[in-house]
């Protein structure tokens, strides 16, 4: 009534309307409800620009996104005369006085809209009340990864996006432009990761308080690069069990040397496996690059039982051999000794032949004890020059059979362990 807007204009709380407010006859409605309440649930179409993907981590099983989300539908109450047939374009101040859709994230973790700057949204109204709005937003959301493989896996994630208030009965999300509303930056890039492919696709859910709600997936696969894990993981891994093998080749009485090699090969790969564990989630299966390690770990540390089981039987062979003859030499002990800290003494230039050694010893008996001094620095140097030229023959029949056989035993099983390993996960 004509009192009525006298009223009005004499209330000075009356905090005028803008001219666009106006134009929408935004007060004149009730922006509180959702558009057609009451009638068919309003369909809202989707699209999606990737922007980027900053990151994937494998710890918290988590992904962040950056990208464009734009909203469409029809509200008749902010229809509005135009001879030109224009749409007017505004920011984020008029949100918050109409009507949008509550989409939201399922299973994110943190997400915000871009402020710099200023609020990165977008509100585009049409003259027969079409809107277009549009938000700039990173998102961080849960990523459910398998690590069965790792590091030769390809990782499965998707953003899910639906209502929050509005079930099927009120509002129906869909996507735009069908598989073509999923777009992504041509320049997008990870540091660890293959992207293969990104796919829309759409579903239901379920609350059994709420009921169903129409439910948006942005799918995308994610194949790792294995480079960086051969290069810091699997070939150390295999050069320290190579090296493990180098023990086969040094004389069997050469204890520090072997080892001392093989207690050094065995902590280098305890090194190796607790780094890759501790950039990992303690996932409780086991993963394919756990199983690389824990064998090549298995093959140095029989490398070292080798030696022990060498060490071991050569005592035995030599004590049996000492009680045959029923004497031992005070000398042949010194040489064991000897040998057992330079690994390079022998008593012949050919063998440890126990019996010529011992022969040769009662028939030079005398003359040991008439040699002169000169005499025997003679020998002696004859002695280190024999040695000098025959070191690789002597070390070679002096190494025990099961040394012979672990040169050949120990790298063909790697070879086909690796040969398997590749095969069945690549």
């Amino acid at each position: 009534s004509k009192r009525e807007i006298k009223m009005r204009k004499l209330d000075s709380t009356k905090v005028r309307p803008l001219k666009s407010e106006q134009l929408l006859r935004i007060e004149d409605h009730d922006f509180a409800l959702r558009p057609g309440f009451g009638g068919s649930p309003i369909p809202v179409g989707i699209d999606v620009q990737v922007e980027s993907i900053d990151s994937i981590s494998e710890v918290d099983m988590d992904f962040t996104m950056t990208l464009y989300l734009r909203h469409y539908w029809k509200d008749e109450r902010l229809s509005f005369h135009s001879n030109k047939n224009k749409s007017m374009t505004f920011d984020g101040r008029l949100i918050k006085k109409i009507w949008v859709p509550d989409v939201f994230f399922v299973h994110s973790k943190r997400s915000f809209i871009h402020d710099t700057t200023v609020e990165n949204v977008m509100l585009r109204v049409y003259p027969d009340g079409n809107v277009l709005f549009s938000l700039r937003i990173t998102v961080s959301a849960m990523c459910f990864m398998d690590f069965s493989r790792f590091p030769l896996d390809t990782q499965n994630c998707s953003l899910e996006l639906e209502s929050y208030a509005y079930n099927e009965d009120d509002l129906m999300l869909y996507w735009k432009h069908g598989n073509k509303s999923l777009s992504t930056d041509e320049h997008i890039s990870l540091s660890q990761f293959f992207i293969e492919e990104f796919s829309a696709s759409s579903g239901l859910a379920f609350y059994s308080s709420t009921g169903w709600y129409n439910r948006l997936f942005i799918n995308f696969a994610l194949r790792r690069h294995i480079f960086f894990f051969v290069l810091q993981s699997y070939f150390p891994a295999m050069l320290m069990v190579m090296l493990s093998w180098v023990s086969f080749w040094i004389d069997r009485r050469a204890v520090p040397a072997r080892v001392s090699l093989g207690i050094t090969t065995v902590l280098t790969m305890s090194t190796i496996m607790t780094g890759v564990s501790a950039s990992m989630p303690q996932v409780s299966y086991i993963k394919a690059v756990d199983v690389y390690l824990w064998i090549s770990f298995l093959f140095v540390f029989l490398s070292v039982i080798e030696y022990a089981a060498v060490n071991y039987l050569t005592t035995i062979e030599e004590r049996k051999q000492l009680k045959k003859r029923g004497k031992a030499s005070g000398m042949y002990i010194d040489a064991v000794q000897a040998m057992a800290f330079d690994g390079c003494f022998h008593d012949t230039d050919v063998d440890m032949d126990l019996t010529a050694f011992s022969d040769r010893c009662e028939e030079n008996e005398t003359r040991a004890r008439t040699a002169s001094v000169s005499n025997m620095d003679t020998t002696r140097i004859k002695r280190k020059r024999s040695l000098k030229g025959n070191v690789g023959r002597i070390i070679l029949q002096n190494n025990h059979v099961i040394d012979t056989y672990s040169r050949i035993i120990f790298p063909s099983v790697y070879i086909v362990f690796n040969f398997f390993y590749w095969g069945l996960y690549i």
